[in-house]
This record gives C-alpha cells, sequence and structure tokens, in this order.
C-alpha cells in the first residue's frame, strides 16, 4: 500500500501533521500532503495532476471538481472565521474603527487564487451595504499581497501575517482567526476579532478524488479528527 497523496489549503497546515498522526491508525502507510492556496491546487489537479483528496479553504473548489468528474465525493468539514492581524500597538482598537483609519495599509490574500482572500472582499461587499464609502474606501485601499499564482514566497517557518506585518508591507492583515489561536504570547501581532455577523461563511470542504482516500474523507468527519480541529482554532461545519 502506498501513501495516499493529499492537496490541502495552507490554513490546515498547523492542524494537518495532528490529523495524520491520528489517521495513521488506520491506514498505515500514511499520507503524503503538499499544502497551498486551494484556487492553485484545483488548477494543479484539473491540469492531471495526481490527487487521492483535496482539502479546501472553501467547498466551491471540491464542488467545482465533483461537477466535472474529478472527485467522487465532496463534503464540508469544518468552518473557519476571519480577524485583523496588526502590530500590537494598534491592538486597543475594534475591527471597524482599524478598517476606518485612513491611513492604516490594508493586506489580504489573493481573491480567485486563495479562498482567505475571497472571503477578506466578500466582508468589504457586506460593509458596502451598510457603508457603500466606507465599502469603496476598502477596495481601494486593499492589497493582495499573498496566495497568487505570482505572490512572493512566505519565508518559511513564518505566518503570512507576521511576515506583511513585521517587514512593513502592511498595517493591518486579513487572515484566519485559526491562526492567532495558535499565535505566541510574546508575538508582536495582536489578532482583533470581528464580530459574527460581518463574517463571511468560511466553510472548508474536502473532495475524494480516488477511491483510496475515502477512510480518510470518513476520517475528516469523525468525532476524533472534529475535536482535534477545535484543539486548533477550527469550528464545526455546521454550527
Amino acid at each position: 500500500m502506498q501513501p495516499l497523496r493529499v492537496l490541502a489549503a495552507g490554513s490546515l497546515r498547523p492542524v494537518w501533521s495532528a490529523m495524520a498522526e491520528h489517521f495513521r491508525n488506520e491506514y498505515p502507510p500514511g499520507i503524503e500532503t503538499q499544502f497551498g492556496p486551494a484556487g492553485l491546487l484545483r488548477q494543479r489537479i484539473e491540469q492531471g495532476e495526481s490527487c487521492d483528496l483535496f482539502a479546501s479553504a472553501n467547498l466551491a473548489h471540491p464542488q467545482a471538481l465533483r461537477q466535472s468528474g474529478r472527485a467522487l465525493q465532496v463534503a464540508a468539514f469544518c468552518r473557519n472565521s476571519l480577524c485583523l492581524n496588526v502590530r500590537r500597538e494598534l491592538g486597543n482598537l475594534s475591527w471597524l474603527q482599524l478598517l476606518q483609519h485612513p491611513q492604516l495599509r490594508i493586506a489580504t490574500s489573493t481573491a480567485g487564487s486563495d479562498p482567505c482572500g475571497d472571503y477578506a472582499w466578500q466582508m468589504f461587499d457586506r460593509l458596502a451595504l451598510w457603508d457603500s464609502e466606507l465599502g469603496e474606501n476598502l477596495r481601494q485601499r486593499a492589497r493582495m499581497v499573498v496566495g497568487g499564482e505570482h505572490s512572493p514566497a512566505i519565508p518559511p517557518g513564518m505566518q503570512a501575517a507576521s511576515w506583511i506585518i513585521e517587514s512593513d508591507q502592511a498595517d493591518i492583515f486579513i487572515g484566519y482567526s485559526s491562526y492567532g489561536h495558535r499565535r505566541e504570547h510574546n508575538s508582536r501581532i495582536a489578532t482583533v476579532s470581528i464580530p459574527q455577523e460581518w463574517q463571511p461563511s468560511a466553510i472548508y470542504g474536502f473532495a475524494v478524488c480516488d477511491p483510496r482516500a475515502q477512510p480518510l474523507g470518513d476520517f475528516l468527519l469523525s468525532e476524533e479528527a472534529q475535536a482535534i480541529l477545535r484543539q486548533y482554532g477550527f469550528g464545526a461545519a455546521g454550527a
């Protein structure tokens, strides 16, 4: 038996090793995983790259694979949320005060290639319905700096938010709350929560692309896997 080949969203990297270790009890050969922006991983599968299971930061990419006949099963398995990452001295401001501040530079992941970027821009659209001027201002100020096909690589061992802010590329990075859940207490980066009513629906899904990976798909939906995901700051898909 060969290890399962998995392509997984980069935001799953912190939790994936723990998941893989527990899954090895059911499938001793284990799994070999490559991480990246989910939109770009989907393109690789569509271009013919071998993949047994695809774990995406949204449901749209797995569903597209199923519609094109490249996936046997698609299911939601967890959810995430957005937060603002800022220098610690700005952490006393509210999320709305930060976004309304005209001099603070905003960065996001690349929409279309990375679901985190899609979610950030969905939030801008939602804010635009409440305050059209703010929505337009956010669209003009925000820069897509990571997660694109030609984006610079994040230095090994660093989170995108820390790298972007500490290298002075932006004052605010809109990223996933699951990263803040694991950030060291002495970090120079503060995490500012966004109220639930302004959150997009950041539901993660997987696509089983080969029957050999069905046990892994089943495992991702198990209570054991769900407990691990909760420990790393992810929520239940149906919550």
